[in-house]
């Protein structure tokens, strides 16, 4: 069971229907404990504009999504590298527990995953070396192997906690269980992250059937993910954060009253978490 303290709205959540000062304005009401912008979120509103507001609702911020697409160029190039230290700023600004990478997937007309894969090494050690200097926290988001083309090339926590074994401290992983619930080490990894490692953890449902994989998410409990025992998986390796929904929905969410899906949220996370 999670109460509402224990519950941070991924903005993506009601990106279509209410601002940052709205999310935020939502979070305070609804008694939830934190929030995780996105950046054309934050950028929209200012940043230090957000910072205060969410400073004084008295808000957590379980992350800022997102870094990465160190790829997007075809190489690392230096554009790539100063919007990530943008990231970094925004994230160091808001008080975000951790800056969420969602790093890059071929460059366009490869077939060169084994490039693309060092190209978001390089690109990781680049920004966690900035990160370290004003404390902010990289997290690794492993995407679902169906976006490894275009989205991410780093599939599974596996990938990414040995990837941090490579970089040392100050990187770890954002679990979402969307993208990993389906992976048998799931839990064995979950267990070799730790406390130190595991950043962040995000919590849908995958849809059975779904019409659209990337923007047919489902609530917690309307689909086949077993949220529950990855959650207990996490905090039994010591993860006290809190749980971020995060949801993709154009053909329900997206178009629900926002604040009926914030209910909902926390009807859910009583009863299907």
């Amino acid at each position: 069971m999670l109460t509402p303290d224990r519950i941070s709205l991924n903005t993506a959540t009601v990106k279509e229907q209410w601002t940052l000062a709205q999310c935020i304005d939502g979070c305070q009401r609804h008694g939830l404990g934190g929030i995780s912008p996105w950046r054309d979120k934050l950028q929209e509103m200012g940043v230090e504009a957000a910072a205060r507001a969410i400073r004084d609702a008295g808000l957590q911020v379980s992350g800022l999504c997102r870094g990465g697409w160190y790829t997007a160029d075809g190489a690392l190039t230096q554009a790539v590298v100063d919007d990530n230290r943008r990231a970094v700023d925004e994230a160091a600004a808001i008080g975000a527990d951790c800056l969420v990478m969602v790093v890059g997937g071929l460059a366009t007309g490869s077939r060169d995953i084994d490039s693309a894969r060092a190209v978001v090494e390089e690109g990781l050690a680049r920004t966690l070396e900035y990160a370290r200097t004003v404390g902010v926290k990289i997290a690794i988001e492993p995407l679902h192997p169906m976006y490894a083309a275009d989205r991410a090339c780093v599939n599974t926590i596996r990938q990414a906690l040995d990837i941090c074994d490579r970089l040392g401290t100050g990187i770890g992983v954002a679990v979402d269980v969307y993208h990993v619930w389906w992976d048998p080490e799931v839990k064995t990894q979950i267990r070799r992250a730790g406390a130190d490692r595991l950043m962040a953890f995000h919590i849908c449902d995958w849809l059975d059937p779904t019409s659209n994989l990337l923007t047919d998410r489902g609530m917690m409990g309307d689909g086949v993910i077993d949220i529950p025992g990855l959650r207990a998986e996490a905090e039994a390796v010591g993860f006290t954060g809190l749980n971020e929904v995060e949801i993709f929905s154009a053909d329900n969410w997206w178009r629900q009253d926002p604040d009926d899906v914030l209910r909902t949220m926390i009807e859910r996370g009583a009863n299907a978490c």
